[in-house]
């Protein structure tokens, strides 16, 4: 298959380049960072470009059989009003630029990025598919974002969109960011640890992300995440027991807040996301279980 990635030289978009590229797809990568891998010229090539932008890059839309839709400024940084419309705006006019230019002479699936934070702080709920969003600012983003990739349903796409739980891998991510304080025998649980904390190993999103490309029949929003959420306090004690550390470090919510201001209440809030839809496609995880799934990212 001929594939377009945005966000290609991003934590996820770079490894799912090399991955597409050893299944045997072409695969086209868009972004703004200059471009990461060596790859051979009829495997892969690269544009770099603005993607909020209207422009030549969108061009490359026209040929081809899928669109991996990754696209979106980071959302671990301090957030002041700028911040949040660059995570706003990487995300809604990304997606609104892809989908104006996806092809309408040939059969295609838009595979496009959204977040469990779709659903905001639930607390114990279990969250499927069904389950409505919620109303802090990023499940607003969510929400912004998956209604302008399912615009592209109206050109004849098939549409998935894939909510990303926290993605487990190697050199990069969330766990580079939680592995130093564990290091240095200072991590532990946020707040009480008792908010639940959705995650997928990255073997399992890359091939996830293919297999909902490849099977006609799966469209509409998905969970990509683990089949067995944790509680942050489970997750903690894992981590740590696979580094060989302590867990005791508990940051207070108080001080995450003070700290990392509304991003802070985002680390703290709930969602106990499942892959429902996922598991009754047939897909199989790789790494269910959480002990299995850090050893391996380590």
């Amino acid at each position: 298959m001929k594939i377009l990635i945005t966000g290609s030289s991003g934590f996820v978009g770079t490894r799912l380049t090399t991955y597409l590229i050893d299944q045997g797809h072409r695969v086209t990568g868009v972004d703004a960072l200059s471009a990461k891998g060596n790859y051979k010229k009829e495997e892969f090539r690269f544009v770099q470009a603005d993607t909020t932008r209207t422009g030549e890059w969108q061009q490359a839309l026209k040929e081809v059989d899928a669109v991996i839709n990754l696209a979106g400024k980071n959302i671990f940084h301090l957030w002041n009003d700028k911040y949040k419309e660059l995570i706003y705006n990487t995300r809604i006019l990304t997606t609104r630029n892809v989908v104006a230019a996806l092809p309408v002479d040939r059969k295609v699936v838009l595979v496009s990025t959204s977040a469990a934070g779709f659903y905001g702080d639930r607390g114990e709920d279990i969250l499927d598919e069904s389950k409505t969003p919620g109303d802090d600012f990023l499940a607003r983003v969510c929400v912004d974002w998956e209604r302008e990739a399912f615009i592209a349903k109206d050109r004849g796409v098939r549409v998935v969109v894939s909510r990303f739980g926290v993605v487990l891998g190697r050199n990069g991510g969330a766990l580079a960011k939680m592995l130093p304080a564990y290091r240095m025998f200072a991590g532990g649980p946020l707040g009480d640890g008792r908010h639940w904390f959705p995650w997928i190993h990255m073997a399992d999103l890359l091939s996830a992300i293919e297999y909902v490309m490849v099977h006609e029949e799966i469209e509409g929003p998905l969970n990509f995440c683990s089949p067995n959420p944790v509680r942050n306090n489970e997750f903690s004690k894992t981590l740590a027991r696979e580094l060989g550390r302590p867990a005791f470090f508990r940051t207070p919510a108080f001080l995450l807040k003070l700290i990392a201001g509304e991003l802070g209440g985002v680390l703290l809030s709930s969602q106990r996301a499942v892959s429902k839809r996922l598991l009754s496609h047939g897909f199989k995880f790789k790494y269910p279980d959480l002990s299995e799934a850090i050893r391996a990212s380590l």
